[in-house]
């Protein structure tokens, strides 16, 4: 299974059957999501309305950390098993997971000015997200910054697997220090410590933010596999040119 989708060739035609049905169940998950989260589940009797914010910023936090495991195991197969597509993986990945942690830190934001009464602090949680948002734009930038295409993949391929440190410390940190953000509340020993009329709209979107990450990595990687279909293309025309 692992080498079976290796070639590009058997992988667009996989991709080109799972996209529309990924793209309908996504779009029926945030649907059924947004409803229960603003219209059907109940206002926070601490929180009030406020705690409908949860909906976008736990869900985002979650894929910030999701694409971010999976971009440096795509990482890792890419430097040891030279999985062609590993590296595209990789690169399609990293945008779409700066874009989920940019909006669990700009939600998270909206959400603690009202909680906190400040807009950011120096919160154990919030730095090491921040950092992760910087580690994403780090390796675009790296991945980005050769002029062989080898050498930049392998350097920001480095650079994630060191980063990935970051990921546990980020879940953990409000255990480890004693920070403003609130404890885990879903995935505890004990189980949830949320009411089922919040957790419920809580995992949907959740489902709904990974199936719409899946979507997208597709086609970005169909995108990014024809493309160097098209280079490649354009390479040996020039090669038989100057013959």
């Amino acid at each position: 299974m692992f080498h079976r989708f290796a070639n590009p060739a058997r992988f667009l035609r996989f991709a080109a059957v799972i996209q529309p049905w990924i793209a309908g169940l996504t779009v029926l998950l945030f649907a059924v999501g947004l409803y229960l989260g603003l219209l059907a589940s109940p206002a926070d009797y601490q929180q009030g309305e406020t705690v409908r914010m949860m909906y976008v910023h736990v869900p985002s936090a979650w894929m910030a950390l999701f694409c971010y495991t999976g971009m440096a195991i795509s990482c890792g197969v890419a430097l040891i098993w030279k999985h062609p597509l590993a590296d595209l993986a990789a690169k399609a990945t990293a945008p779409v997971g700066a874009s989920f942690t940019f909006l669990a830190l700009v939600t998270g934001s909206l959400w603690g000015k009202p909680m906190w009464g400040a807009w950011w602090v120096w919160d154990a949680r919030l730095t090491s997200m921040l950092v992760l948002f910087f580690l994403y734009l780090g390796y675009m930038a790296l991945n980005n910054a050769f002029d062989d295409p080898g050498r930049g993949s392998k350097a920001s391929s480095i650079l994630a697997l060191v980063g990935f440190v970051n990921v546990p410390i980020i879940k953990f940190s409000v255990d480890w220090w004693n920070t403003l953000h609130q404890p885990a509340s879903v995935v505890k020993m004990g189980g949830p410590a949320i009411h089922a009329s919040i957790l419920s709209p809580l995992l949907v979107m959740g489902v709904a933010f990974t199936t719409y990450y899946l979507w997208v990595l597709l086609i970005r990687i169909r995108r990014e596999v024809t493309a160097n279909k098209v280079r490649a293309l354009q390479m040996r025309q020039a090669s038989r040119g100057e013959q």
